[in-house]
């Protein structure tokens, strides 16, 4: 891994700009989007195919529950749980601004973080679904089914962090490793909130695809080789 101090890196002011203008409105409407794909998942698809498949797959994992499992899918959870998610981000960016040198992995890690977790709050108030009718093994938080907030939470940040890291590392292979890496920690977690009874697999399914959306946008609209960025060598493949 080779880290090297960028060139006249832009502000703070600068980058909370470029936040402002470039990831505000975007970020508005994939919270639109997701709204309307609840609404078309609970009351379009009510009652169909999709919805038995939901019914039928959380009430298989609540019927093959084993006590290692569950135990191990407590552990799990943790990793998206509200104080460690907040605590992991301000961790996590205040180390990408002290290596890197610059405000954008910082900003755009705690801008996504941040930004799933409205679009979920908000989700979840104009949705309000009831949760899986299967014996539940956490306590039912006040917000609906749909999203996970836990499972959003865990892309934004675990595969973010891993984005972001990635970028900065040479070796093609060490960079998917790394990708890959943080993609295994939004599985873990889709997997503990409906093996649970938390989460109906469609929950799952949109809070994964905000997660990532959410990290493409700001990698597209905010490019890391923008502003004084490491500048990829001809030995990088």
């Amino acid at each position: 891994m080779t880290l090297t101090k960028p060139v006249s890196a832009p502000s703070l002011k600068h980058e909370l700009h470029a936040v402002a203008t470039r990831l505000l409105l975007p970020f508005l409407v994939v919270g639109g989007l997701t709204v309307l794909i609840g609404l078309l998942v609970t009351r379009l698809f009510d009652g169909s195919d999709l919805s038995e498949a939901d019914v039928s797959a959380t009430r298989w994992l609540a019927e093959n529950r084993s006590g290692n499992v569950v135990t191990l899918t407590e552990y799990g959870t943790l990793l998206g749980e509200t104080p460690v998610i907040v605590g992991l981000t301000a961790l996590a960016a205040l180390v990408l601004r002290l290596v890197y040198q610059r405000w954008r992995e910082p900003l755009i890690l705690v801008v996504c973080v941040t930004g799933q977790a409205i679009i979920f709050m908000a989700t979840t108030m104009l949705i309000d679904r009831n949760r899986p009718q299967v014996p539940r093994l956490d306590d039912s938080p006040p917000t609906s089914s749909f999203p996970s907030g836990h499972t959003a939470a865990t892309t934004a940040f675990y595969v973010g962090v891993a984005l972001l890291v990635a970028w900065h590392t040479r070796q093609t292979w060490l960079r998917w490793l790394i990708i890959g890496f943080g993609l295994l920690f939004p599985l873990v977690m889709a997997f503990c909130r409906m093996y649970r009874g938390m989460h109906y697999p469609t929950d799952i399914t949109m809070s994964i695809a905000l997660g990532l959306t959410l990290l493409a946008l700001a990698l597209r609209l905010m490019p890391l080789r923008e502003g004084g960025g490491r500048v990829r060598s001809n030995r990088d493949s």
